[in-house]
């Protein structure tokens, strides 16, 4: 594979070669463990363990086994896109692993360790063998996309990776312009299917907020009866709303006055100023209406994410709701290739399935979160989600109707 003579960590998470991968891998395994280690540390005395510590050991458990799924049992693995995701595997090294994706307790915590040290060493090896380009390297850069992608979960609740406070700037103006949404085709890179491919559209002139709506702000709409207001939600928001009973993003324990969170069993302050976080998609634009803004759209987010930075535009606090349905772009792909991670669940039939996911709701999450790892903060990700999906670090910021 050709030489990478940028040092951007983004840029190597899709065009290193062998030897970066294997460096990449590692530091990745240990990130993961030390972010599992600090989600299961022991609780202040007198208290229980809270339920979040067995969903972080059946993370860490996920992580060991995907990348025995795709790589150490997939005797296709060579052939990256092409191979057959349904083809007979090879005797997994771990008899209670399947088991522990779905049941995997606390105390499962030590085993799961050796299982992960076991995992990492087969991997290790076998990318040693394989091939330095696109294809033989795709499922090992997937199994690194995987990795991290645990660890920025088990990091969502962690103080130290939570987003800063930022103070709120005016919104900046983006003249009208076409843009190439999406990435472009490049066989010696890593393109993940969500992005796939580059297209030109025209956007007009718009308005966007240069940052995340923040805590204070969310505040503002709930003090003022939102959550009330059947004028501020769509149809889908307003059934939602009404069978959840939802008065306050996840996790949130008091909005007026102070924002309390509760977080690894203990209630936090959440600074004022800090983007509101783990907010639907059906919350995020009964906020914008009851603001009288909207949603930016996917390309305004990203035209936006690449030419108003030095303006002031600050993104990679949080997943950002963007408006319209979850659509492949044109020119993709037929089919998900295998292991993708981000893929429209109804859509993985082709156009007719894709069709059906944009009539159920699925919305489109664009940036990265304060807990992603710098190789993954890359302008042009994206993600899926459903509309009432509060388990993501998911914000958003707003643009001028």
């Amino acid at each position: 594979m050709a030489r990478v003579a940028a040092e951007d960590p983004a840029t190597l998470a899709r065009r290193g070669g062998r030897e970066w991968l294997s460096l990449a891998l590692l530091e990745a395994r240990n990130e993961l463990l030390v972010r599992l280690g600090r989600a299961i540390a022991p609780p202040p005395a007198g208290q229980d363990a809270p339920r979040e510590c067995d969903a972080a050991v059946r993370l860490a458990a996920r992580a060991g086994w995907f990348q025995e799924w795709w790589l150490g049992r997939h005797v296709q693995r060579g052939r990256g896109e092409t191979a057959d995701a349904g083809s007979p595997r090879l005797p997994g090294i771990e008899p209670l692993a399947e088991g522990w994706l779905r049941g995997a307790r606390l105390a499962d915590a030590e085993a799961v360790r050796a299982y992960l040290g076991k995992t990492m060493e087969q991997t290790l090896e076998l990318l040693g063998h394989a091939d330095d380009n696109a294809t033989g390297l795709y499922f090992f850069r997937l199994a690194l996309q995987h990795e991290d992608r645990i660890a920025e979960r088990l990091g969502h609740g962690l103080t130290p990776l939570l987003p800063p406070p930022r103070a709120v700037r005016e919104p900046l103006g983006v003249p009208a312009q076409r843009w190439q949404l999406g990435s472009e085709r490049d066989p010696a890179a890593f393109v993940p299917p969500g992005e796939r491919w580059a297209h030109e559209v025209p956007v007009p002139e718009f308005e966007i907020d240069a940052q995340c709506v923040n805590w204070a702000q969310f505040a503002e709409f709930a003090e003022d009866g939102g959550y009330d207001k059947r004028e501020c939600w769509s149809e889908a928001g307003w059934q939602w709303l009404q069978h959840d009973g939802r008065r306050a993003p996840r996790g949130v324990e008091q909005l007026a006055g102070s924002v309390l969170v509760a977080r690894a069993g203990q209630l936090q302050r959440a600074p004022a100023q800090q983007p509101a976080m783990q907010v639907t998609r059906h919350e995020a634009q009964a906020w914008c209406r009851w603001a009288g803004r909207r949603l930016p759209t996917e390309p305004e987010w990203e035209l936006a994410a690449h030419v108003a930075v030095r303006r002031g535009f600050a993104w990679g606090d949080v997943l950002e709701w963007v408006a319209g349905s979850a659509r492949p772009f044109p020119g993709a792909d037929a089919r998900w290739p295998p292991g993708t991670l981000d893929v429209i669940a109804a859509g993985e039939g082709g156009a007719a399935g894709a069709a059906d996911a944009a009539s159920a709701g699925w919305g489109v999450l664009r940036g990265c979160s304060s807990a992603t790892p710098a190789r993954w903060r890359h302008a042009k990700a994206r993600r899926f989600a459903l509309p009432h999906d509060d388990r993501l670090r998911s914000g958003f910021r707003s643009c001028a109707l």
